[in-house]
């Protein structure tokens, strides 16, 4: 399936979450794209309901659904609790992180610099942006990548990161330090809907 490369303010409307987590795309119009997206909808169905928090998740972190199935698949195969080992994981992919230590404003910006090989990870140059990140991992960008503009820009932008992740300013470099807690993430995301979508 190829990667959907459209707009994402008009995927965020579509399923009336912000995939970008900062409330942008639904600032201005919080109603569905298109000319009939203002009207009333219908109540959804259980289906309906699992299905949009499946699309909610997949669109917020730039997966297409093979992908996305065979991570449910692995986090199936963790011990613990199966929804939060889901988004653990989706969490621990290199594009995810490079977005969360601030080298890209956005997670579509983040697998741009992971697939033109400008990111390292433990010193070692990393191109595959669904690659796994291991707690105590350092993720950094190749010396000479380190003065990109938009890179620069990105971080400029940067007030606040998530307690999983250091980050040392003077090497710039971030330290997954350790795996996010259920209440570090998103809070409008309910997991165990699409726990149900793939047990049916």
């Amino acid at each position: 399936m190829a990667r959907y490369t459209g707009s994402s303010y008009k995927q965020a409307r579509r399923v009336g979450f912000s995939i970008s987590e900062t409330g942008k795309e639904l600032a201005r119009r919080p109603y569905g794209p298109g000319q009939h997206g203002n009207a009333r909808k219908g109540k959804l169905s259980d289906y309906g309901v699992q299905l949009k928090e499946k699309q909610k998740v997949r669109f917020m972190y730039g997966l297409n659904e093979r992908q996305f199935k065979n991570t449910f698949k692995k986090a199936e195969k963790i011990k613990g609790v199966k929804g939060t080992n889901f988004l653990r994981l989706l969490e621990s992919r290199l594009d995810n992180l490079v977005y969360r230590i601030g080298f890209a404003s956005t997670r579509r910006g983040a697998r741009q610099l992971v697939n033109h090989g400008h990111v390292t990870v433990n010193g070692k140059k990393v191109d595959i942006p669904s690659y796994q990140v291991k707690v105590g991992d350092v993720i950094s960008l190749k010396e000479d990548d380190k003065n990109l503009k938009v890179v620069a820009e990105s971080l400029s932008k940067v007030t606040k990161r998530v307690d999983f992740i250091t980050y040392d300013e003077g090497k710039m470099e971030g330290t997954f330090v350790r795996l996010p807690e259920r209440n570090e993430l998103n809070a409008e995301i309910n997991e165990a809907l699409i726990v149900e979508f793939y047990n049916k």
